[in-house]
């Protein structure tokens, strides 16, 4: 695979060429603003995404999605949750040949509770993919094009396509380890960004290091909770995908989550955090999804549901910490075992 079509020339979506590019991958970055699309081409820059950054002159721009499918190997899509139907019809309409898709997208579809990757396999023919692989992990962008060690996890019902997705991505400071719980990896890619808005939350409260490191440590079990239920392997959530990007989404200031609850947690609403991000907040939309999902399944979710209530249902976000914390006692270990026992033993 030497050409490499990457849908999405925002953050995530740039940071991933340059890791193409330093693999000499040509790489045809499709992004939908002509502004943006000259301003790489000709500076080889992304000033809104990435300041200061320079981009290889291999990554080649276009808003012309045919244009960027010719001849390509694999497709990249890296678009907000909330576009990913429309992004995949344009693809399938403009796509002439079968290619292994990836996706570095992180959320959960509301409405439907799909998953990118069934997103994917819905929206574009049997025919025109090699396979599905999702790429997840504790990855800011903006340290990843800074060339700073950086370790992901690709994530395919398909080896095959998984270590070809891992073999054009892998560097010396870009590691990919494969693994075949695709359910696991997108389940923790997503959910995190809930816990992060809870921790954002939790600082701009004030309430320091002991109230974050027990929301991330219940985080991580309800997350887990709630993707075995789905089929996922429990040990997925100690992996990169799920303690580990959940580590770092809900500690950096590079965290658009973290820094969305910050501002609620200081006493913004929703509206007002929104517009000050100025970028998509992918788990605003997920604590929907998970929410929802969570009641069709009929699995607990304490902290999905009080950042759901926050966002949605006007609860402050001081009362919503009370009741997580007045809640009745529970064993912490015993359900946790018994979730391992429970899949293990199938």
């Amino acid at each position: 695979m030497k050409k490499v079509a990457v849908i999405g020339s925002g953050s995530w979506g740039t940071a991933l060429s340059i890791v193409l590019a330093d693999n000499g991958y040509s790489v045809q970055l499709w992004g939908h603003r002509q502004n943006q699309i000259d301003e790489i081409n000709s500076s080889h820059t992304n000033q809104r995404y990435l300041p200061g950054i320079t981009l290889s002159d291999q990554i080649i721009a276009s808003s012309d999605m045919k244009l960027v499918l010719k001849e390509v190997d694999m497709v990249l899509i890296v678009v907000p949750t909330k576009a990913m139907r429309e992004v995949l019809t344009n693809i399938r309409e403009n796509l002439d040949h079968s290619v292994i898709f990836v996706h570095g997208s992180k959320g959960i579809e509301p409405g439907s509770s799909k998953r990118i990757s069934e997103l994917i396999e819905e929206e574009i023919p049997n025919d025109k993919r090699q396979g599905v692989v999702v790429l997840s992990g504790p990855s800011h962008a903006e340290e990843v094009c800074l060339r700073h060690p950086t370790t992901v996890a690709v994530a395919s019902h398909s080896l095959e396509a998984a270590r070809k997705v891992q073999d054009a991505f892998i560097n010396n400071h870009f590691r990919v380890y494969t693994n075949d719980d695709i359910v696991g990896v997108e389940i923790g890619g997503a959910l995190k960004n809930i816990i992060a808005l809870g921790a954002g939350i939790s600082d701009g409260l004030g309430y320091g290091d002991n109230a974050k490191a027990a929301l991330i440590t219940r985080g991580l079990a309800e997350i887990a909770r709630l993707g075995t239920k789905l089929g996922a392997n429990p040990l997925t959530f100690i992996g990169l995908a799920g303690m580990g990007d959940l580590i770092v989404t809900c500690t950096s200031i590079h965290s658009r989550n973290w820094r969305c609850g910050h501002l609620l947690g200081k006493g913004h609403t929703l509206e007002e955090a929104l517009n000050e991000m100025g970028m998509v907040v992918e788990g605003v939309r997920t604590t929907k999804a998970a929410y929802l999902l969570a009641q069709q399944e009929n699995v607990e979710l304490p902290i999905t549901t009080a950042i759901y209530n926050v966002l949605f249902e006007g609860k402050s976000p001081k009362q919503a910490v009370d009741e997580l914390m007045n809640r009745d006692k529970k064993d912490e270990i015993g359900p946790l075992f018994e979730m391992l026992q429970d899949k293990f033993s199938q």
